[in-house]
């Protein structure tokens, strides 16, 4: 299905006018007849918490991704968390991640008891790096030899979650590989990547368990929090569908103890009005995507002093971001907002250096490449409906800051 990009009101791409980092309101008028019937239909129907509304947009995200199985959840922190404990992970375990990621990701391992083991991230990427993933379970990585801060155990792997950054893929090949070697599952956390493709294949659907948000801001967005989790394995299907409804199956007859995480009709019918447009979205953009490339590579203060977002070649990048990286992002950060330009610091601690983990044992200078991103990016204006004056403006304002 396809849709026409809404054209921007008069005026819009005048320095006088504000861009903002995330246009949410023009997704919403070129829909709002369409979603303003799906909420109607289940206002009419009474039927709030899972039911058909929930069923029918389980089948088309599942069809949409080329999944066996599709489970809405309340939210993407609920989805990583009802994947651990449907592998079974708890109280002695540890589950290798990335520093640099959304707090969900290391915190759904810790509120099972498990343990976060942050591998280092690639430079060009943002993604994890699978050599340092494949370093530590070989019990060669550097940290490991330090006893006096770090009690870990490569023995105690449970699980890997590769994070899919800003719309594209963690190097899923060497990942799988490591982890098929040594009987450790993966669970993709693919909360801004849904329609992203490594090798052919969706983000979310390389693994044991592929965890989407439908949080606002995503490229499939709901009214609120929503989320869901892929599988192509009947089992650990069945044991999610299980674990989201308080490890109830038949109802009152609890066999384990599961959590409340129902996604519900309202938002799954939202979502159900939105996922037939969702590639159309991320085509348009990673059409802004390449406008900023451009005018970025067409100035030369911007060419020679800031990095651009690298592409995996072949692969799909749905750039739920447009991550920038430059030695003097506070200075280009500060401009953008005098010029009501819309901006946002992805992430500004990398997760090891958080206070709640620091009973982990890390410190500054452990994962250099994590604490380099948080210092240096900074992600500018996306959204489908971004024009090219807009984008004009923008990169004027970066290449005025670079200039003094």
């Amino acid at each position: 299905m396809t849709m026409q990009v809404q054209q921007p009101t008069a005026g819009i791409t005048d320095a006088a006018h504000p861009i903002p980092a995330l246009d949410l309101k023009a997704q919403y008028r070129a829909l709002r007849p369409e979603i303003e019937a799906a909420i109607a239909r289940v206002m009419e129907s009474q039927y709030f918490i899972m039911g058909p509304e929930v069923e029918a947009f389980e089948k088309s995200l599942a069809e949409c991704v080329s999944a066996r199985h599709a489970i809405g959840v309340a939210s993407g922190s609920d989805a990583l968390l009802v994947a651990l404990m449907a592998l079974g992970v708890g109280p002695g375990d540890e589950v290798i991640t990335s520093p640099y990621t959304f707090f969900a990701t290391a915190g759904a391992i810790s509120r099972l008891g498990a343990k976060p083991v942050f591998a280092d991230i690639e430079h060009h990427s943002f993604n994890i790096d699978p050599g340092q993933v494949a370093d530590y379970l070989d019990g060669r990585h550097p940290l490991l030899n330090d006893r006096s801060r770090f009690d870990h155990d490569p023995a105690r792997v449970k699980a890997i979650i590769p994070v899919h950054l800003y719309g594209q893929c963690a190097d899923m090949a060497p990942l799988l590989d490591s982890a098929g070697r040594r009987g450790v599952a993966i669970v993709e956390d693919a909360a801004q990547a849904i329609g992203s493709r490594y090798q052919g294949r969706s983000a979310g659907t390389m693994s044991e368990f592929g965890c989407y948000s439908f949080f606002p801001s995503k490229n499939l967005g709901a009214a609120g929090d929503a989320g869901a989790l892929v599988t192509d394995d009947d089992r650990l299907a069945e044991k999610a569908r299980i674990l989201r409804a308080h490890g109830s199956k038949p109802k009152y007859f609890h066999r384990v103890v599961g959590v409340n995480s129902r996604l519900d009709a309202l938002q799954a019918a939202i979502l159900g009005v939105k996922l037939p447009y969702l590639d159309t979205w991320s085509d348009a953009r990673a059409q802004v995507a390449d406008r900023y490339d451009a005018l970025i590579g067409a100035s030369p203060e911007c060419a020679a002093k800031l990095q651009v977002p690298w592409r995996r070649p072949g692969d799909r990048h749905i750039f739920n971001q447009y991550v920038i990286r430059s030695s003097i992002r506070d200075l280009l950060q500060a401009a953008l907002k005098q010029a009501k330009i819309g901006c946002e610091i992805y992430y500004p601690v990398p997760m090891h250096l958080q206070e709640c983990f620091a009973d982990l044992g890390y410190r500054v200078g452990d994962l250099p490449q994590s604490e380099a991103a948080a210092l240096q990016t900074l992600a500018l204006p996306m959204f489908p409906e971004m024009e090219p004056g807009q984008q004009e403006r923008v990169v004027a304002v970066l290449q005025r800051a670079l200039q003094s």
